[in-house]
């Protein structure tokens, strides 16, 4: 567009975690290494869901997908594809929830107004693949957010980390108790998920206090 000569349209591509993390990853990390002038939105529904439910690296671990059945579980925790884009020092990346609508559409409105590539990463719930009722997706989109699974924040320039909400968390038995996909797990296997979901926050929130050292004082 910009070889164009044009300077006000806004290009946005949409794909599902399979195509970002996976089959698109290639592509998308030359994108942002060039710094092209694109909004990449990712919806994170944790599987190939419109295939049927196969595992991909946004699958979290332990959880039951028709490729990781009850048994043969995911034994790799998942992708940390903010992490990943965010090291090619993109101008914006963050992350967002349909549980907190506010924050998305914030996000949204900064994304759209920055130059260069951006990287909006959206956690949505899918209730055939996470064997939940479609009543609580919210509740459920929203626990993972409380319980610090799904952290909310931003990176500018891959360097400058804001948390956009710090809860007091909740235990991650009660975000994983609603869904089928974990109902074979066991008590060792929760309190696994808890201890890496208890680091992965640790070192967010270190990178946060690094980059705005006086908001934490």
């Amino acid at each position: 567009m910009v070889a164009a000569g044009d300077q006000e349209t806004n290009v946005l591509a949409w794909a599902g975690d399979g195509g970002t993390f996976d089959i698109g990853l290639q592509a998308l990390s030359a994108t942002a290494e060039r710094n092209e002038d694109i909004l990449f939105v990712c919806y994170d529904n944790e599987a190939y869901m419109n295939t049927g439910v196969q595992r991909s690296s946004a699958t979290p671990q332990g959880a039951w997908t028709t490729t990781t059945p009850t048994g043969a579980t995911k034994q790799r925790p998942k992708k940390n594809i903010v992490e990943i884009i965010a090291a090619h020092r993109i101008p914006y990346a963050a992350t967002a929830s349909l549980a907190f609508p506010q924050d998305l559409l914030s996000k949204v409105s900064r994304a759209r107004d920055t130059k260069g590539f951006r990287f909006l990463h959206i956690f949505s719930p899918c209730p055939p693949g996470w064997r939940t009722a479609t009543d609580i997706s919210i509740k459920v989109a929203r626990l993972a957010v409380l319980t610090r699974v799904a952290p909310l924040y931003e990176v500018r320039d891959g360097l400058h980390y804001t948390m956009n909400l710090t809860p007091r968390p909740l235990p991650v038995g009660e975000y994983l108790g609603l869904q089928g996909r974990f109902a074979h797990l066991g008590d060792d296997d929760i309190k696994m998920i808890q201890e890496n979901v208890d680091r992965e926050w640790q070192e967010l929130t270190l990178r946060a206090e690094k980059s705005n050292p006086t908001r934490f004082a």
